[in-house]
């Protein structure tokens, strides 16, 4: 008998658990043999099979197009690009956490996307490949006085360049979600919807995202009530029930709206939200 034959005598679902759950490559001329078997299952397996392969080819296709920004800074010479992003520019409560990061040439990691469309088991599980997989990685924060004394936007930008001078790695070009660092070292490109569009950058959002949220359970026990491990301070209708019942901590944004409500403080007109446009894009690296 051959090694096909022996496949094919295997019950459909081992078969099925062998080549998926265990993850082992399809051998040569079962997916045909599959196809032309008489049995309904071993049609099924072979349909799966076909999507399987197609999901990975669209997959492969996704994440060449991710890095279309980094490969064409790595074939210009650039050695160490560093994508960086910040989470926590909207929340009532808690700092600004920006995160920078410098992954391996031609790095690709299934699924990787914007932090904001991966649930939060995605996220930590892709932070800790991240951490291990990049040639560098580092976080800056701006806490919350510095939100109420700087703005939040102005805020933001510093946790973006606390990160990038905070990589033990010296990049040689920066690519920026949706914005420019002020007294940048380096070269650097704001990408409008970057998180969605470079992988470098999506790495970042991910590793800020996933930094901020723990530091927000960490202050939900320090500050019970809040409700901050769930929300992380966001503006949900449980936190601002929290707040009106409570008040303000001492890591609620003065600055902003609802928490200068519950404090009974005048409402600031300074626009907090809205950021000065985005500069042209420089035509190449």
């Amino acid at each position: 008998m051959s090694a096909l034959e022996r496949f094919l005598a295997q019950p459909i679902g081992q078969l099925r658990e062998r080549l998926f759950t265990r993850g082992r490559p399809v051998p040569a001329g079962l997916l045909e043999a599959l196809e032309q078997a008489g049995r309904r299952a071993a049609r099924e397996l072979a349909r799966a099979i076909r999507g399987r392969r197609e999901k990975n080819r669209s997959e492969g296709q996704r994440l060449r197009n991710l890095l279309r920004f980094e490969v064409e800074l790595w074939e210009a010479g650039h050695l160490h690009v560093a994508g960086v992003d910040e989470a926590g520019m909207a929340p009532l409560a808690g700092p600004v956490v920006a995160a920078a990061v410098i992954l391996p040439h031609s790095y690709k990691l299934r699924g990787i996307d914007d932090s904001k469309v991966l649930d939060a088991e995605t996220r930590e599980r892709m932070a800790a490949e991240l951490k291990r997989d990049a040639v560098a990685w580092a976080v800056g924060v701006a806490e919350v006085e510095e939100i109420d004394r700087l703005n939040i936007y102005h805020a933001g930008l510093l946790a973006l360049r606390r990160a990038l001078l905070g990589l033990p790695t010296t990049p040689s070009f920066v690519l920026v979600d949706a914005r420019r660092i002020p007294k940048c070292p380096v070269p650097q490109r704001g990408i409008i919807h970057g998180d969605a569009l470079s992988l470098t950058i999506a790495a970042a959002s991910i590793i800020a995202k996933t930094t901020r949220d723990a530091h927000m359970a960490e202050l939900d026990a320090r500050f019970p009530g809040y409700g901050f491990a769930a929300h992380k301070g966001y503006p949900t209708p449980q936190h601002e029930v929290a707040l009106r019942a409570l008040g303000a901590c001492p890591v609620h944004r003065r600055s902003f709206a609802p928490v200068r409500q519950a404090l009974g403080l005048e409402p600031i007109q300074e626009m907090l939200f809205e950021p000065p446009p985005v500069p042209p894009e420089p035509p190449g690296p």
